[in-house]
């Protein structure tokens, strides 16, 4: 929420240094960077809430939190990155992609042992805990 408001105040603070109107859209280059970075981080962030919460429920809440907040931060990069040229927010776009993917796949692999157990009666949430809680570090790596 609080990234959001951050987001959200600087559209407000460009839409009024631009002409001083509000949130008319004056056509500037400066408040059209500002206004699309923010309708990009509004629009994937549904898609990451039901990925963290996801992963969170389905395989193990500490590797899920530590990616939402790296999620978080990357988010901000990107946000900031689009600020200046286009080119500077790709790499918090491209982190932002491979920690969703993160996400999904713990996502899916605790689905695939609810199965594995309901099936079978292997359980291997212990080997996935374990697994997720040791590459979720190497999300830090750019």
């Amino acid at each position: 929420v609080c990234l959001t408001a951050f987001f959200a105040s600087k559209v407000e603070h460009e839409s009024k240094h631009c002409n001083g109107k509000g949130f008319q859209r004056p056509g500037s280059s400066a408040f059209d960077r500002v206004y699309t970075a923010n309708q990009n981080c509004g629009h994937a962030y549904p898609t990451f809430l039901a990925m963290l919460w996801c992963a969170g429920l389905l395989c193990s809440q500490a590797p899920a939190a530590f990616a939402g907040l790296m999620y978080l931060f990357v988010r901000q990069k990107y946000f900031v990155g689009y600020l200046g040229e286009r080119t500077q927010s790709t790499p918090g776009y491209l982190f932002g992609k491979r920690i969703i993917l993160f996400l999904f796949l713990m996502s899916v692999a605790g689905i695939l042992n609810y199965y594995l157990i309901f099936f079978f009666g292997s359980d291997f949430e212990m080997y996935i805990k374990t697994i997720t809680s040791a590459i979720s570090p190497l999300l830090l790596i750019p």
